[in-house]
This record gives C-alpha cells, structure tokens and sequence, in this order.
C-alpha cells in the first residue's frame, strides 16, 4: 500500500504522513504524534548489524492488541523494545512494521545508547574481577561508558599524587605540610590558617589513604563529570570537600589534630552517584564470595560503617566529614537532578523502572 494512503493504528482514520527520524524515513500521525517505522529502520536505529533479522534486538512478545498494521491489516503484537528495556512497542509479526506512541519516541530515537549501556551493566563477573577484588578489595563498577575523557577527575587524582610525593621520605616536611595545611579544627576556630579548609583535601596520610581514595575517585568520578561537564564537576567536587570540611570543623572544634584527605569530597560525589545512576552495580565481596549490588545498597553499607565509626568513636578516621560530604552530595544530587536528566536523557531513561539490570 503507498505510504500516502497510510492511516494511524491509534487514531484509526487519521492519514500518515512522512517524515525523518533518526536518519531514517517513517510516517507520522499529527493528531497523536505516533511513528510507523518500517522493521529494517528499526534495527538499524536500534544498533543492529545489517547480517541480524529486523526484530532480532526486539524483547520477547507480550500479548496482541487491538491496533491493526498500516499496511497488511494484520493484529499488532507488544514487544518490549530490547530484551533489557521494557519499553512497549508494537509490532506486527508479518511486514514486521513497528508502532512507537508518541511518549515512547524519545527513548526509542536513544535505543542503540541504551542497548550499549545495558549490555555493559549486565555483564557478569568473571575471574579476573574476582582476582583483583580479592587482592585489592576494592569493587568494580558495571555502568555506562561515559562519552569523554575524564579530564577534572584525572587531574584531581594527579594533584592529590603529586602533592603526596612532595612531602614522602622526609618526616620533618611531611609534619610541615600536614600541620600547616590539613584542616586543624581548633587553628580554624581561633582564626588561623584558613586556607586549610581547601588544601586539606588534597593531602594524604599514606599510600594506602591515598590509593584507596584516588580509585573511588575515578570509579565514581568520570561518570559524574561526564554529567555534569568539567566546570561544573570541579566546582561541585570543591563545594563538596568544602561542605563536608565544616561538618568535622563544626563536630571537633577542640581539636588539635589535622584532618587530611578527599575523602569528604569524594564522599559526596557517592551521593550523586547513588541519585544519578541509580542501576549502576558495583561488586560487594565479603571473604571470597563477589556479588553485584545497586550503587544505592553498596553505599548504604559503606554509610553504616561510617555511621557506628561515628557512635563508637573511633580514632583515626574522619567519619564527621565523610557522613557530612555525603549527606551534601545527596542534597546536592536532589537539587541538580532535574537539569542532569534533561541534559542526559539516557540517564534518565536508564533510571527508570523499565531498565532491567542483573545482578
């Protein structure tokens, strides 16, 4: 049947009209905003190879519905739109034409996105990720490449090496440095050295403080920067570490003893995280037994910790600032999340329930 005589599934009598999608030609309905599109087009905008049948990247079928396919008359079927999206389109299973309503066509236009994204997410664990948290224990993150070079994270990290080397091997210069520039509550309190309140986060206490700081840095970091763009990440990242730097002044304003490293900051940015990327996995191990959990249960936990080291008071760790920077970075996410999932619509679309994520 020519396109010009096509009429829309939805309203019935209302002619179709052709239009471009996605590089593509489909028919449109004006009255209700619906896509026709042809089952070749819709592979290839979902990202499938050309070897691959129209409906190879389609979720399994559903149930049929009432709507009849513009061309061969026969009954649409729904089908979720990838195995790991459960968005309902419909399809008819003879001309394998498919029917996108009009609140369905954005996330479809980023499909080949969420498909890439999904498959990332979903992968399994394997030895080698075993063997590298049993040996570091540190977890591995499952979530979505981000589009551009981390650039503010990998200077971060550089900045907190460099200045971490510069005081190494002489005792004398490293208490100057920790002294002189790591948040000292009492000093602040009395009005000195207020500078700290910035420079305490890029110093470290020892390799271990700073390795295990600088990998959840990165595992977190590229992510939110690619979110949110550079400047506003480094501006975010410093108002974080400032933030949770208040927290531990405000909680041990007698204190004499310096606190040094990014550890609030980066606190915060687990809040983003856990707001933002919500399906992301990361790998929780406990002994020799590895499982994939939600960010948002892998970072209660980590604030559990945080909360009874709070209670029990224990010495040596800055707990204040790291339950501060991450309820700031929780705010903060709330506070930003509108403007990010319109900036990254497929964030948005992958934290919506119809995202199925494995673990």
């Amino acid at each position: 049947m020519p396109a010009a005589t096509r009429t829309c599934p939805h309203c019935i009598a209302q002619p179709l009209e052709v239009t471009w999608f996605q590089g593509h030609e489909v028919d449109l309905c004006r009255r209700c905003g619906g896509l026709w599109i042809e089952g070749a087009e819709l592979r290839d905008i979902l990202g499938g190879e050309e070897s691959e049948s129209p409906h190879a990247a389609l979720g399994a079928p559903q149930e049929p519905t009432r709507m009849r396919c513009v061309d061969c008359r026969g009954r649409l079927i729904v089908h979720h739109l990838l195995e790991s999206y459960h968005l309902e389109v419909d399809v008819c299973a003879d001309c394998g034409g498919v029917w996108v309503e009009h609140d369905e066509v954005e996330k479809v236009a980023h499909s080949a996105e969420l498909r890439e994204a999904l498959a990332r997410m979903n992968e399994r664990p394997g030895l080698k990720s075993w063997l590298f948290q049993f040996f570091s224990q540190f977890p591995l993150e499952y979530n979505i490449k981000p589009r551009r070079l981390p650039v503010i994270t990998f200077g971060l990290i550089a900045l907190n090496v460099i200045f971490f080397l510069m005081y190494q091997g002489d005792d004398f210069t490293a208490y100057q440095v920790l002294s002189g520039m790591g948040l000292t509550p009492s000093a602040i309190a009395a009005g000195e050295r207020p500078w700290s309140l910035l420079t305490h986060m890029f110093l470290h206490a020892g390799w271990g403080h700073l390795i295990g700081n600088m990998y959840f840095l990165y595992l977190v970091g590229d992510n939110i920067e690619d979110a949110l763009g550079r400047l506003r990440y480094l501006g975010v990242y410093i108002g974080l570490g400032l933030v949770s730097a208040a927290v531990s002044l405000l909680a041990n304003l007698d204190s004499s003893i310096p606190s040094v490293g990014a550890s609030g900051a980066i606190a915060g940015l687990f809040g983003l995280y856990i707001l933002w990327f919500r399906n992301a996995s990361l790998t929780f191990m406990f002994i020799v037994w590895q499982k994939k959990l939600s960010a948002t249960w892998y970072f209660v936990i980590w604030l559990a910790i945080n909360l009874f080291g709070m209670v029990a008071g224990g010495e040596g760790v800055d707990y204040w600032a790291h339950v501060g920077g991450f309820a700031a970075g929780i705010a903060c996410g709330f506070a930003l999340k509108p403007w990010v999932f319109r900036a990254n619509p497929t964030l948005a679309f992958l934290a919506s329930q119809e995202a199925q994520v494995q673990r």
